[in-house]
């Protein structure tokens, strides 16, 4: 009786699958269900990129890749952009946008991006204490951040769109009116001593390295300049040193307030209320001594001895490596090479040897193909491409057994020859690359925060945004041609090498340049007299 109960039971719940299940057998018969189940023998060979017959072909959605709301921008009296992208959801993300970073600090100590970034949302003219910022904003379901970088520092919230009013009063008292008190001041340089000491401590080198690499590219000038503070600069950063800076760089000119998600309209009657006529706490900003400089590229070398054979933080071992980039100079992002540069940057791709994913992670891409599926030994091979609005720079990060570490700087000196040689002329690998490319940045463009950043970033350093089906465009319209002359551009440039870890087999400079100017990216031999 039981098992009659149970019978029961599953027919009502698993009804549609057991009537599926009935009609698979009565269809193909009992002896088809055995041949190709788990106990009865191999599958047959079906084509994954062939239709099945007898079936209807699927409709897929088609996307043209067109915003459904503009970008729209106004600039208030003061010379402050607002500028909002309408978005379709209950939820808002709001924020401030400074022309200002490290890349400015040549003036004063390095290291005050990194401080603000740290002080952000504390205690205002407004609001006592972050703790108060916080209560206020989970009324509204909000949260915040700030992130400094080279170039520009972002205060950003993110809430429901009823509480856009509260939300751009807090971003102007956090701006505009911090009190910057000693005891925060202390509790941020314990902030930054510890987020120092996580960076040296960490097994993925690659924040430390992509410092190294901009210092060796463009030595002591903009964005060479530290991105996180220095040890010797923690105690020279006071209260007097931030109101000086701030009074230079944090103009209402310098700023942005974009927004995504809300109508704009209410965005600039907001702008008008909180931002228009607000008298910061450091007083008037005077603009007199902003550093204008243009990022100069020298190229050049950074090493950094260093034991890595014991930096696991757990139980897992991880293997000693020495890790490599190379980098030379690429464009502005407001140059038209952009492009295929980021198309080149996407052919070559690359990742870690054990890192996960699937479909369109780049497993066709150059540095896994010629690199870590040809050898064995290499752990990592990645490109990046890093761009500013007046110089840029394309690199590769390598790492592998310290005993290799010749052979590794070779294979990547080789790849970027190729770059120029026959990059994009395998018509596959260009469409690969352009239809990658495209896929990421749609992707990225279907998140909030990020159209939010898309927006801000745009309109400050040009004053306007394009669109994504314009950019889309941009990349199909990308060559072979395109890539080669880029490429050779590019190789014209002095090498920028960041080396870490035991550096015992590294080539010197000289050789790395050579073998960039050579035809096949080889490294000048060395004969020994004793081996």
């Amino acid at each position: 009786m039981a098992s009659v109960d149970l019978f029961k039971t599953i027919t009502l719940r698993h009804g549609a699958h057991i009537n599926f299940f009935f009609c698979f057998l009565q269809s193909f018969g009992v002896t088809a269900y055995r041949k190709y189940s788990s106990s009865g023998g191999g599958y047959p060979n079906i084509s994954l990129s062939t239709p099945l017959q007898g079936l209807p072909r699927p409709v897929f959605a088609s996307v043209d890749g067109q915003e459904k709301y503009e970008t729209k921008i106004t600039t208030l009296e003061n010379g402050l952009k607002v500028a909002s992208q309408n978005k379709f959801g209950q939820f808002c993300t709001v924020g401030i946008l400074v022309n200002s970073g490290s890349r400015h600090e040549a003036k004063y100590p390095s290291g005050i991006a990194h401080f603000l970034e740290k002080l952000a949302f504390s205690s205002t003219a407004q609001y006592g204490s972050k703790d108060e910022i916080l209560l206020t904003l989970e009324k509204h379901g909000g949260i915040c951040d700030c992130q400094a970088s080279r170039d520009t520092t972002m205060y950003a919230v993110s809430a429901e769109v009823k509480g856009l009013d509260t939300v751009v009063s807090l971003l102007s008292d956090a701006v505009l009116q911090p009190r910057l008190l000693d005891e925060e001041i202390e509790m941020t340089r314990m902030a930054v001593r510890f987020e120092l000491e996580d960076l040296n401590m960490r097994p993925d080198p690659e924040p430390l390295l992509t410092e190294m690499i901009h210092a060796a590219a463009y030595r002591g000038n903009t964005v060479g300049l530290p991105r996180f503070c220095p040890v010797n600069n923690i105690d020279k950063i006071d209260k007097g040193v931030l109101h000086s800076y701030l009074q230079n760089y944090y103009s209402p000119e310098r700023m942005v307030l974009a927004g995504v998600g809300i109508e704009h309209e209410q965005l600039v009657d907001c702008a008008r209320k909180y931002l228009l006529n607000v008298k910061p706490v450091w007083g008037t900003s005077s603009g007199a001594n902003v550093d204008c400089s243009v990022a100069q590229y020298t190229g050049g070398i950074v090493k950094i001895e260093k034991d890595m054979s014991d930096v696991s933080l757990g139980p897992t071992p991880i293997p000693e490596l020495t890790h490599i980039m190379i980098g030379l100079e690429s464009c502005s992002f407001l140059e038209e090479d952009f492009i295929p540069f980021a198309v080149l940057n996407m052919m070559m791709g690359g990742g870690g040897s054990f890192s996960a994913g699937g479909p369109g992670k780049g497993m066709f891409t150059r540095l896994y193909l010629n690199v870590l599926n040809r050898h064995h030994w290499m752990y990592n091979a990645t490109s990046y491409h890093h761009s500013y609005e007046d110089s840029g720079l394309l690199c590769i990060h390598a790492s592998a057994d310290p005993r290799q570490v010749r052979e590794m700087v070779e294979i990547i000196t080789r790849e970027f020859i190729q770059m120029a040689g026959n990059a994009g002329e395998v018509v596959m690998e260009l469409e690969r690359a352009k239809t990658q490319l495209k896929s990421m940045l749609m992707m990225n463009l279907e998140s909030r925060p990020v159209i939010f950043e898309d927006v801000g970033r745009q309109v400050l350093s040009t004053g306007r945004r394009k669109l994504p089906h314009e950019l889309c465009d941009l990349i199909s319209n990308v060559t072979a041609s395109d890539i080669r002359r880029v490429a050779t551009k590019m190789l014209r440039s002095k090498p920028a090498v960041a080396a870490l870890g035991d550096l015992t087999e590294l080539p010197s400079y000289e050789h790395i340049q050579s073998a960039l100017s050579s035809k096949d990216g080889r490294l000048p031999r060395m004969y020994r007299l004793f081996r």
